[in-house]
């Protein structure tokens, strides 16, 4: 498999104060991979850099981040513009918080996509209503004219997905996107995001505190703590073989979701 993303010893601060050391990871066409650690730890910070979500105060200082031989810092914003959601998708923690509550899911998601490409209502609803169905949804079009409000947390979520890959991103971010659910929903998600990746090839990192949902779906896992790594490897491998304490600590804290 290819090579589609790289960090190089990547540094990231906010207001001059640094918030991640030294990461270096790849992921290749078609891989998943965990990014776990505890709230602050720096997990997030580190995909948001990607798409230049780190805000006014935040700011890569030093290392590289790649995306098919692109520096994503280096980009100009109308650039990056481009790249993401085209070619990198993102899902939030809480994606019935990035819906506006006044509008139906089909507008917002066909105004998203006419950001990035000419395409009629009528083509528009073809590609959405034939996405949701490849994603297991049994009435696509009850959900394009729901409002978010109409949808429960776990429905929201996996809308949130859909969405992020109308598109087809190459590459798709998850910021937490289980944590805020319960276990059954969680189950649901994960394995909607592998039918994303059986479906489309795309490849995946999914930020989590919940090693459990690491283990039913990555390939490799990033351990962080401190804004630094302290394990990296084959997922069975740093699951099964932990070499740091802190690994072996994440693992007795929560209960393991069965892998797909």
């Amino acid at each position: 498999m290819a090579e589609i993303l790289r960090y190089d010893h990547v540094e990231i601060a906010y207001n001059g104060k640094t918030a991640v050391r030294d990461v270096s990871f790849t992921l290749n066409e078609g891989e998943i991979l965990g990014i776990v650690g505890e709230s602050g730890s720096g997990k997030s910070t580190l995909i948001k850099a990607a798409m230049g979500l780190l805000g006014p105060n935040g700011l890569v200082t030093r290392g590289d981040i790649w995306y098919n031989g692109k520096s994503l810092p280096d980009l100009k914003e109308n650039e990056l513009r481009k790249i993401n959601g085209q070619s990198i998708g993102m899902i939030f923690q809480s994606a019935g918080a990035s819906f506006c509550p006044i509008r139906t899911v089909g507008r917002q998601l066909y105004e998203s996509m006419t950001e990035h490409e000419q395409i009629s209502k009528k083509e528009f609803q073809t590609l959405a209503l034939s996405l949701l169905q490849k994603l297991g949804f049994e009435n696509g079009q009850r959900i394009l004219q729901s409002y978010p409000f109409e949808l429960s947390g776990g429905m929201q979520q996996r809308v949130g997905i859909a969405a992020a890959m109308l598109l087809k991103p190459s590459i798709l971010l998850a910021d937490e996107p289980t944590s805020a659910l319960d276990v059954s929903v969680q189950k649901q998600v994960v394995e909607e995001m592998l039918l994303v990746r059986k479906t489309f090839g795309t490849a995946i990192v999914v930020v989590t505190h919940n090693i459990g949902v690491i283990g039913a779906m990555a390939d490799n896992v990033l351990v962080m703590k401190d804004g630094a790594v302290v394990e990296y490897g084959e997922t069975k491998q740093v699951l099964e073989n932990p070499r740091e304490e802190y690994t072996r600590t994440l693992m007795a804290a929560v209960p393991r979701l069965r892998r797909m």
